[in-house]
């Protein structure tokens, strides 16, 4: 299977101006983060490939542990923060000793699709605030340059 970063920005815009809900993954009814990832993916690429539990928002403050980015590494391909490419999944921390909990999607060079709580999915520049958080960055399955 392919799919083009073409396709996967497409798909990613499609879902500009849902509402913000914690774990919903809902186009069109709300979606945090994950869940927008989680929805391009059953677009682009098929069945989600594991279950994701409950969480709540502080996960990461309570665990300590890189939950999101392993999960991330486990079913796409990690690349380079300077290789990044319209259609690649941005994992951010929002300090520096905590895991990284907060995901996008690059749309355009410079610029993302997000969710973040309070708010509609929105495309957003890259701004240094966010550049100075990129943790991490990874390739959708399947994806054709």
């Amino acid at each position: 299977m392919s799919v083009s970063r073409q396709a996967i920005v497409a798909e990613t815009r499609r879902w500009i101006g849902t509402p913000y809900r914690h774990q919903a993954s809902l186009h069109g009814v709300g979606c945090d983060c994950l869940g927008l990832v989680r929805g391009v993916w059953r677009a682009v690429v098929g069945a989600e490939p594991e279950f994701v539990p409950p969480y709540a928002p502080d996960w990461a403050e309570a665990t300590g542990h890189e939950s999101l980015a392993e999960a991330a590494g486990r079913h796409m391909l990690p690349i380079p923060l300077v290789d990044v490419a319209p259609g690649d999944a941005l994992l951010f921390r929002w300090r520096a000793h905590l895991p990284a909990k907060h995901a996008a999607i690059v749309t355009a060079p410079d610029f993302m699709v997000h969710a973040h709580d309070g708010a509609a999915v929105a495309e957003v520049a890259i701004a240094p605030w966010w550049r100075r958080r990129l943790a991490y960055a990874f390739k959708f399955p399947g994806v054709i340059d």
